[in-house]
């Protein structure tokens, strides 16, 4: 019988080749380049018409090429050090031949189910997968729910490729042929060396001082295609790595300025008068002047609804969805031009409940240095004696919600395991009935003292799932965006008709307001026009009006302690729009799209990139015109808006004084 190299029966003196040694890494260096250029050029495929409206379709395939090479450096760095150690010695050959043979393959399937992914992930956010594919892992039980209503096949092809390719890479690994022997130090020293160096290389992918990165392919206005040339591997990757390089405190690279000139800046900006910041310590603290007084503290609610854009809102020219929130519109101080901040819950959350800014980092809710001690209007009025509370038909620790609030002045928080008995439990919790009627018993329940709460809707939420024979569809079949919207704005409709014949109506500032739109795409480096949000404030007290400046979910926060009446002391920058005066100013608003940020003026913005050059632009509905004239002061303001909370987040200064209470 003849000797195969994988026998116990290797001579003992025979030696094994750089080749033998360097196959299975050229096996999967060709695996990987096969697979991602045949899922590029099928997303191509998918998208053609935007890429071809960039013209680069060129630089989508050839610099793919170069970013898949890039990510197979960074992801055979580690094995090709030590691989050639292991490979060294006949002691630990064995070892090292399955090892390697388990890494790659495992590593195969990491690219195979990214790219799989993919395609859902375009169709939710418009990119490629980022560092937000992670943050969802966190919470598996509303992950699976959303996966198994919305993408059932994706996740069954999932579910049968990763063991299939995992399965098939070992095979082919393995029949690659293994070493007729061991290296030996000589050339295990040369494969350690050798095959780092070109990992190396291949991750740089260039001689000059810093690596590519995916600035290097932004050769496009359309945020989308500009991701194209790259993986889905090395996308998520990069993303975290830029977190971490956040929360680190280097930050995003939009740009510098010194510390002082950005706080000058924002400060300026906000149109609140310089005598009234109070603290060095706290830079931005300053005292607020209500523009109406109240004979009683009024209480505060806020309602926030879960992805509901403009678009989906009859009132400001969308779908006829809403008729329910298009007659608040008119009963109330309305909003008509009020932008998002950002494309996730916890960062509407952010800047409805702490008035903080954008950034390209994790919202505020979920990074460490803001857990205790940062500034929340639930802070603020519970120092003023309010009862303050959150209420929620899910599970409150999603998104690290209830360990935010609980840090920082929320003193209740219920959610879907304090309803004994709700009459409809879907993928995200109770529903928007069921948290409704609960609200309403919680504030009848509370008497003369004051309170404020925070109540986030979740019915519209893929997989849209809602009671039955609530509504008359909009569409068939049921489980789709649009009646979900349909539905939670009867489940709001039917909470205001509880609210106005309630003891609190007349006591009460009501705040309705979206978290984000439930879709941000299109060709757009920054989809503007996917930002726009409905947001009014109503109750008793209230005279209806409709403000058409342009304004950001920032400046609710001191709006509504405008209408509370509250002489008050706190950080947020926002503007408060109860003013005449700031009214009649031009508006601003802040959008943050991935790592993109886009500091919006009426019709023109800047939009800042990492490493890239600030880039003006007139905003013409959905489309972004490059405008080549220089706007150096806009620049400045825009550059100041983005850098200001990555400075006051390091520098854990967005707080209110340590003692202090208001009568």
């Amino acid at each position: 019988m003849g000797l195969t190299p994988s026998d116990s029966t290797r001579h003992e003196g025979r030696r094994g080749t750089l080749a033998q040694a360097l196959r299975p890494f050229a096996l999967f260096v060709l695996l990987v380049l096969v697979l991602l250029q045949v899922s590029r050029l099928a997303l191509v495929a998918w998208q053609f018409e935007r890429v071809e409206d960039t013209g680069g379709l060129g630089i989508v395939l050839g610099q793919g090429l170069r970013f898949d090479l890039v990510a197979l450096g960074l992801v055979l760095l580690l094995p090709g050090l030590v691989a050639p150690l292991l490979l060294a010695s006949r002691r630990t050959l064995r070892f090292g031949e399955l090892g390697l043979r388990f890494v790659l393959s495992a590593a195969l399937v990491l690219f195979v189910f990214l790219e799989l992914a993919t395609p859902s992930f375009i169709e939710e956010y418009d990119t490629r997968p980022n560092f937000l594919l992670i943050e969802y892992l966190k919470h598996p039980r509303e992950v699976f729910a959303t996966l198994l209503g919305a993408y059932p096949f994706q996740l069954v092809l999932a579910a049968v490729m990763v063991p299939l390719v995992f399965t098939g890479a070992w095979k082919l690994l393995r029949r690659s042929g293994s070493l007729a022997g061991p290296l030996g130090p000589v050339r295990a020293s040369l494969l350690a060396l050798g095959l780092p160096v070109l990992c190396l290389a291949a991750a740089r992918s260039t001689l000059d001082h810093r690596p590519v990165n995916p600035s290097t392919v932004c050769f496009s206005n359309d945020a989308l295609v500009n991701t194209l040339p790259l993986n889905s591997l090395y996308s998520t990757a990069y993303a975290i790595y830029e977190l971490e390089r956040h929360e680190s405190g280097d930050g995003v690279a939009y740009g510098r300025l010194p510390a002082d000139e950005v706080l000058a800046v924002v400060r300026r900006a906000s149109g609140i008068p310089a005598e009234a910041f109070t603290s060095s310590a706290i830079p931005t603290l300053h005292v607020q002047n209500p523009t109406v007084r109240r004979e009683r503290p009024l209480n505060l609610i806020i309602v926030l609804e879960e992805s509901l854009g403009a678009e989906f809102v009859g009132a400001l020219g969308g779908l006829p969805l809403t008729p329910h929130l298009d007659a608040l519109l008119d009963q109330g101080l309305a909003f008509d031009r009020l932008y998002a901040t950002g494309t996730r819950s916890v960062r509407g959350i952010e800047a409805v409940v702490t008035g903080f800014f954008p950034t390209p980092a994790r919202s505020v809710v979920k990074l460490p240095r803001s857990q205790h001690g940062f500034f929340t209007i639930a802070e603020l009025l519970a120092r003023t004696g309010y009862a303050t509370s959150f209420l929620y038909g899910g599970e409150s620790h999603f998104d690290n919600m209830r360990r935010f609030f609980t840090g920082n002045g929320f003193e209740r928080v219920i959610d879907e395991n304090d309803f004994p008995d709700p009459d409809f439990v879907g993928s995200w919790g109770v529903s928007d009935q069921d948290l409704f009627r609960r609200a309403h018993a919680e504030f009848e329940a509370q008497g003369e003292r004051p309170f404020f709460s925070l109540v986030f809707s979740s019915s519209n939420h893929s997989p849209w799932d809602f009671p039955a024979d609530e509504i008359e569809l909009y569409e068939e079949p049921a489980d789709t965006r649009n009646n979900a919207v349909k539905y939670a704005d009867h489940a709001l409709g039917e909470f205001f008709e509880l609210a106005r014949g309630s003891s609190y109506w007349q006591n009460t500032v009501f705040l309705v307001v979206a978290d984000h739109n439930s879709r941000v795409y299109g060709p757009a480096l920054v989809p503007v026009e996917r930002f726009h949000i409905p947001a009014v404030f109503l109750g008793g007290s209230i005279e209806p009006e409709h403000i058409g400046t342009l304004a950001s979910q920032v400046d609710l926060l001191p709006t509504a302690l405008s209408l509370l009446g509250l002489h008050c002391e706190h950080p947020a920058l926002g503007r408060d729009l109860s003013r005449a005066d700031l009214r009649a100013a031009p508006g601003r608003a802040m959008l943050q799209f991935h790592d993109t940020f886009l500091f919006l003026e009426d019709e023109r913005a800047v939009v800042l990139r990492p490493r890239l050059e600030p880039l003006v632009v007139e905003v013409r509905g959905e489309r972004l015109i490059p405008d080549r004239r220089p706007f150096p002061e806009l620049v400045h303001r825009a550059m100041a808006h983005a850098l200001w909370p990555q400075q006051s987040y390091r520098q854990s200064d967005y707080t209110l004084p340590r003692f202090t209470s208001y009568d």
